[in-house]
């Protein structure tokens, strides 16, 4: 049939003759899982744990500075967090102490302890989460 031999009152009508048959008729159904949850999944999965540089890692030890399992968990949930809020590198607070993290590689790059954080100053950082 030509369309061009045609005559039609509206565009509705030209919708409801030739593009209402190939339209499927399904219903989309809503995922079970949103976007975000999938993007930061994704993210955590990625980053895994928090991992530790070798500079961090001399820093601990040489404080005698032993991290529990939930102290683990909630800096682990900290970086998450920070992950979450688009932040780059950010100051950690634990309890006692300090850590500064390299969010999107999930490294501490420092840390310290209260003792250590006299002046209270932290530079390049661009965000902080205290846990």
């Amino acid at each position: 049939m030509d369309i061009q031999n045609q005559s039609f009152l509206s565009i509705n009508q030209i919708q409801d003759r030739y593009l209402k048959n190939n339209v499927a008729s399904e219903t989309v159904k809503e995922p079970a899982v949103s976007f975000k949850e999938v993007l930061f999944g994704k993210a955590l999965e990625q980053g895994g744990e928090v991992k530790f540089s070798k500079h961090a890692s001399i820093r601990l030890s040489d404080r005698g500075i032993a991290l529990s399992e939930s102290q683990m968990d909630r800096l682990n949930d900290g970086v998450l967090k920070a992950k979450q809020k688009g932040i780059r590198d950010s100051l950690v607070l634990l309890d006692e102490l300090a850590f500064i993290v390299n969010v999107p590689t999930s490294t501490v790059v420092t840390a310290m302890d209260s003792t250590e954080t006299n002046e209270n100053v932290f530079t390049n950082i661009n965000g902080a989460v205290i846990i």
